[in-house]
């Protein structure tokens, strides 16, 4: 049968064949050559920037004429400078030590017995995620350093640019001789296509969907390949009363303002009572100059009202939003535990963060909270894989199984146990 012929379901289903057969080229190969072949990558993203530029200012286009959300828009975009950025991610990942072969725990038995956990590629990662280019390359290059062939579903929004940069990635590993399916573009453009990928057990090993709420539900919901669930980012600052309010002013503002179209800005800020007259004035007012619109509870109002900031009462539906804009909602806190509670309540487990100088007030609220990451005296913005030295990351995981938090190279492998005897038999 020609692929000319070829339903999208069956489209699909060839390219997860070939990227399992090329997986299994890839559970052998050396740290030194997983390494060129990022390297050559990084190197043909930058050699390619005007291609990839191009095509992303096509997507870009027809983005803002479709009168896309900002937000998101700013995801999409790509400049030369963030291309160099992601080109310098991918040559971070090059630089990490290779997880494959690890021994994670080895140790003798009384019958003399040789146990070894070694640590062992997942097989074919596949990705869906929504309007996020960088995604396309750092699930690629943490896939490919880890042994792992990563099948990629970006948005419809994104098609041109994703098309461009796995064909600048895959003719590196072609040059390199290296199975070019060992990076690849799920075919096919509609919602369909993607219910194909999801289906495709025992061709997938593992799916890892990033983005929206409706995204992730949906793929962890209609999925039969296991899911590593990345969450949504409503993320907290609790201002503690044994705060360093200049650090607190610091921290809440970069937290909500440096870039608000990712999952780790904070969406609510907390604060005890004992300092909000002291704290709030001037939070608000940096805020302000930031043009945040601050959705407060009723402690909260008077001191916006004398700030002259742009005010709207809280609802529920504020406390549970991830805005991906210049919103955030406040609220003042009786102490400690009241912080907690909210957290507990609204939170959706992804990163918290406390400003306090009280070792007591840090340890109760590190142990007291039940997320994937939590900051102490320092910006929710830090729960990246880059930040935390990952190189990159292929997303941040909310759940509890397998992996938690942001997802690097070792969250990409299994293990296997090694057992070595001397002709050993049970009795």
């Amino acid at each position: 049968m020609s692929e000319d012929t070829l339903t999208e379901r069956e489209h699909v289903l060839r390219t997860a064949q070939r990227a399992r057969d090329a997986a299994v080229g890839l559970r052998g190969l050396t740290r030194a050559t997983k390494d060129a072949a990022v390297l050559a990558i990084a190197d043909a993203l930058e050699a390619g920037a005007e291609r990839v530029v191009g095509a992303n200012a096509r997507d870009v286009s027809a983005a803002e004429a479709a009168g896309t959300d900002p937000a998101i828009v700013d995801r999409l975009a790509l400049t030369p400078d963030r291309l160099r950025a992601i080109a310098d991610a991918a040559r971070e990942v090059a630089a990490l030590p290779d997880p494959v072969g690890e021994v994670v725990r080895g140790y003798s038995l009384p019958n003399g017995l040789e146990v070894r956990q070694l640590r062992v590629p997942l097989g074919v990662v596949g990705m869906i995620y929504e309007a996020r280019p960088n995604v396309t390359v750092d699930a690629a290059v943490l896939c490919l350093k880890s042994g792992n062939a990563a099948l990629l579903r970006g948005s419809s929004s994104a098609y041109r640019t994703n098309v461009a940069l796995v064909e600048v990635m895959r003719d590196a590993l072609a040059a390199l001789g290296l199975p070019v399916d060992a990076i690849a573009l799920v075919p096919g453009t509609t919602h369909e296509a993607v219910k194909h990928l999801m289906t495709a057990r025992g061709l997938v090993d593992v799916l890892i969907p990033r983005g929206g709420a409706g995204l992730i539900r949906s793929v962890v919901e209609e999925s039969t390949v296991p899911v590593i669930e990345t969450g949504v980012g409503n993320c907290h600052v609790y201002v503690d009363e044994h705060a360093d309010l200049d650090k607190a002013v610091a921290i809440l503002v970069n937290a909500k303002t440096q870039r608000v179209s990712v999952c780790n800005a904070t969406e609510t800020v907390l604060v005890h009572e004992a300092v909000a007259d002291a704290f709030l004035p001037r939070a608000l007012a940096a805020l302000r100059e930031k043009g945040v619109t601050v959705h407060g509870d009723a402690r909260v109002a008077p001191y916006a009202a004398a700030d002259g900031i742009s005010f709207a009462p809280v609802t529920d539906e504020d406390w549970a939003a991830e805005y991906y804009s210049l919103d955030i909602a406040a609220g003042v806190v009786g102490g400690l535990d009241d912080a907690l509670e909210h957290i507990r309540r609204w939170s959706s487990g992804h990163t918290e963060a406390i400003v306090s100088d009280s070792a007591t007030a840090v340890h109760r609220f590190v142990t007291g909270v039940d997320s994937a990451a939590v900051m102490v005296n320092a910006s929710t913005r830090f729960t990246d894989g880059n930040e935390l030295g990952f190189g990159a990351e292929i997303g941040i995981s909310t759940q509890k199984l397998h992996a938690r938090g942001p997802m690097g190279l070792q969250e990409l492998t299994s293990t296997t146990f090694v057992v070595t005897g001397d002709g050993h038999v049970r009795g």
